[in-house]
């Protein structure tokens, strides 16, 4: 059967998506799998939309890095995105897709406070101010105009992230006064898979080559995972060698955000002060290098609950990626949402040691004080 044109209706048009759930869904059409292109929508701004669009869909991505002992270095045109779409200017264009049959999949990234939701939202918004109040109208328009089942993929680094978006996007329909036939196809026919993403993805230095003239390049590092829900009642979506589908996304997904995300938001608390401009100088540096280490090894990973595997090997991977000679992962763009991040990231890291060990965990407790 040949794929639709377009299946996946996805929010947010950031570069860790371009390197990720996109590239890996050009990977699989090249494959010849049956999946349709992207649609991608811009939530604030029209700036990079009107890039993706002039350049037909099709931008760069640059995989440089160590894998394995080998060195790569290669670029990959990607084509699966097939236009996209502000969602300040184009917001009936968006809905329309939303309420497409055609569309299987909504994938979605915003930032950690991206699942806020203001107060002053309401339901005639065009569009709404948050994210969750965007989905809904999205799923409303769908649901009057037939009803057809869809796929809701959430990728934000959120806990629990497609059981927490859901409850908003509920919680906010019966504040709209939606109405129960709504709401309960949304129970029956909409599929929220909780997912898990790991791939470090930076924008170009400025006088990084660009021969292409791409202004949506981004530079992103060999090693990429994605854990997803498994679930029989949702579509199928797509096989990639870095999708791993499992029934349990949280040990994965905490292993992540405590580990990896955690050390990268200690260095903005550390390194930053100190003038370190990158996560590889943080990691080389004589002072916070050593600490980095002693963070990981003995607060992060000790804190763990016993269902996290290979915690401490997860560790030393995360140390050496952060090592990677071809990427500059600026401390200044990890500093965004700093406050938001550390309470996601480390404070219940810090919980966690104290209701362990019976104490604190001592360079933790130094950096939160």
């Amino acid at each position: 059967m040949m794929a639709p044109a377009e299946s996946v209706l996805q929010f947010g048009s950031g570069r860790f998506l371009r390197a990720f759930a996109d590239l890996f869904i050009h990977e699989a059409r090249q494959c010849g799998q049956s999946i349709g292109r992207v649609v991608v929508v811009q939530s604030t701004g029209s700036g990079r939309s009107r890039l993706f669009n002039e350049q037909d869909g099709r931008y760069h991505i640059r995989v440089r890095g160590i894998r394995d002992g080998r060195r790569i270095d290669e670029t990959i045109e990607v084509d699966s995105v097939s236009r996209a779409l502000s969602a300040r200017d184009d917001w009936e264009a968006v809905l329309a897709v939303g309420r497409d049959p055609s569309t299987e999949y909504i994938l979605s990234n915003t930032s950690e406070t991206g699942y806020d939701v203001p107060e002053s939202e309401r339901p005639d918004g065009s569009p709404p101010d948050s994210f969750p109040g965007k989905l809904l109208r999205v799923l409303k328009e769908r649901y009057e105009n037939g009803g057809a089942p869809v796929t809701v993929i959430p990728c934000e680094l959120i806990d629990e992230n497609a059981g927490v978006l859901r409850r908003l996007v509920r919680t906010l329909g019966r504040e709209w006064k939606l109405g129960d036939g709504f709401l309960d196809w949304m129970d029956g026919r909409v599929v929220w898979l909780h997912t898990l993403v790991d791939r470090i993805t930076v924008e170009p230095p400025t006088d990084f080559p660009n021969p292409h003239g791409d202004g949506l390049l981004a530079l992103t590092e060999p090693f990429a995972f994605w854990a997803l829900e498994d679930r029989p009642d949702a579509a199928p979506f797509i096989e990639h060698p870095a999708l791993v589908r499992t029934r349990d996304v949280r040990p994965y997904a905490l292993r992540k955000v405590r580990v990896l995300n955690g050390a990268h938001t200690a260095l903005v608390c550390r390194a930053v002060p100190l003038g370190i401009r990158t996560v590889r100088e943080a990691v080389d540096h004589v002072e916070t290098g050593p600490w980095l280490r002693e963070l990981m090894l003995e607060e992060i990973v000790p804190s763990l609950p016993d269902e996290v595997e290979d915690a401490r090997a997860f560790a030393e991977d995360c140390i050496e990626r952060f090592r990677n000679p071809f990427l500059d992962h600026r401390l200044e763009s990890i500093a965004i949402d700093h406050e938001t991040k550390v309470k996601l990231r480390l404070l219940p890291t810090f919980e966690a040691y104290v209701d362990k060990f019976q104490r604190k965990p001592p360079l933790l407790s130094a950096l939160l004080t």
